[in-house]
């Protein structure tokens, strides 16, 4: 694993971090003339180095997979809150080399759902209480709104998208498998965002959305939970069909308060 041991200053509230290198060396100050010298040879040989070692195709390609594929596995919970990473291992896992691996990370990182701890390496955040409550509190200021606006602004389209959703989540119901229910879930309030036509808000309860499958997934154990769930949708759409602002805005606060109740019961 790389060290990734950073010492880290605030100035004028700006965090400026030092540290390792890339590849796992410190930095090293050199004099002013000898990095003058040593630039001037890297540009002479900055051409050359492009013509005999062109970028790699796809790079960009295995970062997504390697972020998307581990961001999948954290919020499913098969790496649990507090888990320990170990790049190598994902690396292998993944069958993905190390530097997408390291560069998913990163983001992941940005993104609030691992942290790098100094000398202990890659944990996944912890969820806490008060991340629960937070969250919930911030989908309810915004995703009433969204779902008012949805029912204002739906076109067919949108609501075929939406019943279409619904469909396969009813069929899914008997098998119960709780993964595949958790994306239907997720399409489902995502589709809602882009019926309200603001893709600010999109951006923001869909960001909303990937923090919350998290805690979706730890409070499965409630019975009747998927039923309940399905009926709370179901509820939310036949709002939005009758361009309903009111109802749809009372349906979806019922399920986000739903969904508060049964998950502080199960943690």
């Amino acid at each position: 694993m790389l060290d990734r041991s950073f010492s880290v200053k605030y100035h004028n509230n700006i965090c400026i971090t030092s540290g390792p290198s890339c590849d796992g060396r410190p930095y090293r100050i050199r004099s002013f003339r000898r990095t003058q010298a040593a630039g001037a040879r890297m540009i002479a040989k900055s051409t050359t180095r492009k013509r005999l070692a062109p970028e790699q195709p796809g790079s960009s390609s295995l970062l997504e997979t390697a972020y998307e594929k581990i961001k999948q596995q954290i919020t499913a919970c098969e790496f649990r809150p507090g888990d320990y990473l170990n790049e190598a291992e994902l690396s292998e896992r993944l069958g993905i080399g190390r530097t997408p691996v390291h560069q998913a990370i990163d983001r992941l990182m940005m993104e609030g759902l691992v942290q790098v701890m100094p000398r202990k390496g890659i944990i996944v955040t912890p969820v806490s209480l008060d991340d629960v409550l937070q969250t919930i509190d911030v989908r309810l200021l915004n995703e009433c709104h969204c779902a008012r606006l949805a029912a204002e602004r739906a076109g067919e389209e949108d609501i075929r998208i939406l019943d279409d959703i619904l469909a396969r989540a009813e069929a899914e119901l008997p098998r119960r498998n709780a993964e595949r229910l958790m994306r239907l879930d997720r399409e489902f309030h995502g589709a809602i965002a882009q019926s309200s036509r603001n893709a600010v808000l999109a951006d923001v309860l869909g960001r909303l959305h990937d923090k919350s499958l998290r805690f979706w997934i730890l409070s499965l154990n409630t019975q009747g939970h998927h039923t309940r769930v399905h009926t709370q949708h179901r509820a939310i759409l036949d709002a939005i069909h009758a361009h309903d602002p009111l109802a749809a805005e009372r349906a979806m606060r019922d399920h986000i308060e739903d969904f508060r109740r049964n998950l502080l019961s199960s943690l």
